[in-house]
């Protein structure tokens, strides 16, 4: 009887565990009210640390091939643009370290753009495509990652299993007065507002 009780707690034990990690591993990304994040809705990314910039925006347009990066707002005052965030399973919730595109409007949408070689920087345009998860989209996959108590955004696409990708936090990269996206061993630490 004894061996059965202890069978049966170990299975308990295994079940609960296993149910901790399907939970964390789902945890939804929430706003600076506690609320969580839902796909199709606008929100703000502000950054955490305050006078540096304000909300992530676009530039004007560079050239014919991409029509702008992303970059966050000169002042701290200023919100940005509102974005909206599609998860690759058509999730309703935006969840933690789960694939997104994320998008100003229906046509800008973000992507890691080519390597810059006069600057060595990957930088964030705003040239991807919605949806379509695979080789041909791979660079317009987005995660938000847990980062102490907030949140930065990381390019890390899992949404093709035989892609080699890079893996590295998005943060910012002064160029000529302008903030630039781009990928960084320091990321940027961002907060979601309703908008």
């Amino acid at each position: 009887m004894s061996s059965l009780l202890s069978i049966f707690l170990l299975f308990a034990v295994f079940i609960s565990h296993c149910g901790a990690t399907t939970e964390a591993a789902v945890e939804a990304v929430k706003d600076i009210n506690g609320k969580p994040l839902l796909a199709g809705y606008n929100y703000y990314i502000l950054p955490v640390v305050r006078g540096r910039g304000g909300g992530l925006t676009m530039s004007k347009p560079e050239n014919k091939t991409c029509r702008t990066s992303v970059i966050q707002a000169r002042f701290e005052v200023s919100q940005g643009l509102p974005l909206k965030f599609s998860p690759f399973d058509k999730s309703r919730i935006v969840r933690v370290s789960t694939d997104q595109n994320i998008k100003f409007s229906q046509t800008s949408i973000w992507e890691l753009a080519n390597f810059d070689e006069t600057t060595s920087q990957s930088f964030i345009s705003t040239c991807g495509v919605e949806g379509n998860p695979g080789l041909t989209t791979v660079s317009n996959w987005f995660k938000i990652d847990k980062f102490d108590k907030d949140y930065k955004i990381r390019f890390c696409p899992t949404v093709c299993n035989f892609c080699k990708v890079i893996c590295r936090d998005v943060g910012v990269f002064v160029q000529d007065g302008m903030r630039r996206l781009a990928l960084s061993e320091v990321p940027l630490k961002v907060m979601f507002k309703r908008a």
